[in-house]
């Protein structure tokens, strides 16, 4: 381990240059550094690289899905739940089956058992990875919505497909009772202690004597509490996660103090940034052991089976995207839906477009067992393999690098906010700002005749200015009455986020952090 240790530590600092010139030159860093990984597997002396399943599974993806859940709107998600769904369920499966009925017919050697494995392995694409190319490329907030939303529950309903198809490829049987009660159990299983384990977890916040760094350390803490006590409970490790995190971070100010709260956000970007650099790394490094257990099959009639397969999930994407849209059009008629009106046929080629593969399906592939429970090798496994890092290279590449053009070329318009990002954003600091005035002047009329320091706040709201910027002190009488009107903002803008619709959380998120920064500024956390 230690003689490893300064190769790892290379590959960090290897990670933040490349990370910098993908930011430079405008390319999703996934893309840059899974080639850059394979191109560093071929450098002779480079140690060989083995990617554990269970260092993956049980070290990276629960904070990657925590974070990811904290990050994502719950309104949003809510609202475009049916096409969140529809994706995260439906798509997956029918990618899934689409998979198997191809490999069944034009891969030698492979069963439909085997077929609804590889299917289970590629079908879900990866959060990461449209998530970094949609930072350079302004889209309608509906189809980011709807893409995180997606990434966050498709692993998921993935990975019980593939366990159910690891089972009937090794028993040779598929009981579909027992199949259809262990799918109930793990979502419903998953979802129960993802929330109960929250549950817990925010009292501990609340109750305990914890400071920002105690605190920290519980939400790192938390995640792997829920993935692991829902697979050793045979659930959905993956549905705790996602379902602990949207719960805890919707209520994340009823029990993190704004102290914690701030400085999570930093460890956590940090940390997140980390985990994901190394493991898009570490596939591309992977590709020697990958390649030499390939037996049987060259790798030229390999990589055409990748190629086939990964022509399936983009083509099937593709009528997924435009058969929701049907499916919404006739919904319509009978349902209220979140959005009546035609997309035209824009939005469906973007959202069948972003399909690039990562992560999770590498860690399905590589959690194959290498021998049945008979003693006899598991079959197909290296084949397996091999296509699915195909298929995440060739995705990567075909889409990840096409896909900002691509969305420019179809320059999405956003159907839900007619004024701009930054009027919106105006528009809702006026508004509070006006509220808070009536606030004051109601509430606290007597100390503001008495304190000059609050008719400079109540000025500041009038031109809309912050008193921690201008650096304007508060003594210790006027800190109650500004710590209460800051409360009284701070629970102004939840209230306003629940209430309308079609107001950006991410615009709101914001300003909460600006009152976060001010009362720590200030002093008054």
């Amino acid at each position: 381990m230690l003689e490893s240790f300064s190769f790892y530590l290379s590959l960090i600092i290897a990670i933040l240059l490349l990370i910098m010139l993908a930011n430079k030159i405008k390319v999703a860093y996934p893309v840059l550094l899974v080639l850059a990984g394979l191109l560093l597997s071929f450098v002779p002396g480079i140690p060989r690289v083995h990617l554990d399943p269970e260092l993956i599974f049980v070290v990276f993806l629960p904070p990657l899905l925590y974070e990811a859940a904290w990050v994502i709107s719950w309104k949003e998600l809510w609202r475009w739940r049916r096409i969140i769904g529809s994706f995260a369920f439906v798509v997956v499966f029918f990618s899934a089956m689409s998979v198997a009925w191809v490999a069944n017919h034009f891969i030698p050697g492979f069963s439909l058992a085997l077929g609804f494995l590889l299917g289970g392995i590629v079908s879900p694409p990866d959060a990461v990875s449209a998530g970094t190319i949609l930072k350079f490329v302004k889209v309608p907030k509906r189809l980011k919505s709807i893409l995180e939303g997606e990434s966050l529950l498709n692993d998921a309903s993935s990975l019980i497909i593939f366990q159910f198809a690891a089972i009937a490829v090794t028993t040779g049987q598929f009981a579909l009772h027992e199949a259809a009660l262990t799918f109930v159990w793990m979502v419903i299983g998953g979802t129960g202690i993802g929330l109960l384990i929250g549950f817990i977890f925010m009292k501990a916040h609340k109750f305990l004597p914890t400071d920002a760094n105690a605190d920290i350390v519980l939400t790192i803490v938390t995640p792997y509490v829920m993935y692991i006590a829902a697979e050793e409970l045979h659930s959905s490790g993956v549905l705790a996660v996602v379902c602990g995190g949207l719960w805890l971070s919707n209520k994340r100010h009823s029990f993190l103090s704004t102290s914690s709260r701030l400085r999570g956000v930093n460890v956590w970007e940090s940390l997140v940034f980390v985990l994901n650099g190394l493991v898009f790394l570490l596939i591309g490094l992977d590709l020697p052991e990958i390649t030499s257990g390939l037996e049987g099959v060259s790798v030229t009639t390999a990589i055409g089976y990748g190629i086939l397969v990964t022509g399936v999930l983009v083509i099937g994407r593709l009528i997924s995207a435009y058969g929701a849209v049907v499916v919404t059009l006739i919904a319509r008629n009978f349902i209220t839906v979140a959005d009546a009106r035609h997309p035209g046929y824009k939005t469906p080629v973007a959202l069948g477009w972003t399909g690039m593969r990562g992560v999770v399906s590498l860690a399905a592939a590589l959690s194959i067992p290498v021998y049945q429970d008979n003693g006899t090798l598991f079959p197909q496994r290296n084949l397996i393999l091999f296509i699915t890092f195909t298929v995440i290279l060739l995705t990567l590449l075909l889409q990840g690098l096409t896909l900002p053009w691509l969305l420019k070329k179809l320059d999405l318009e956003d159907l839900d906010h007619e004024l701009s990002e930054e009027e919106e954003e105006g528009l809702l600091r006026r508004q509070m700002a006006e509220h808070s005035l009536n606030y004051v002047n109601s509430r606290y009329a007597r100390e503001i005749n008495t304190y000059p320091v609050l008719r400079q706040m109540a000025a500041k709201w009038s031109d809309n200015r912050s008193l921690a910027e201008e650096g304007i002190f508060i003594n210790n009488e006027c800190k109650t009455v500004y710590r209460d009107v800051i409360s009284m903002q701070r629970q102004w803008l939840l209230n306003k986020n629940r209430e309308e619709e079609k107001l950006s959380e991410e615009i709101v998120r914001k300003q909460l952090q600006l009152l976060d920064l001010e009362e720590e500024k200030l002093g008054l956390a």
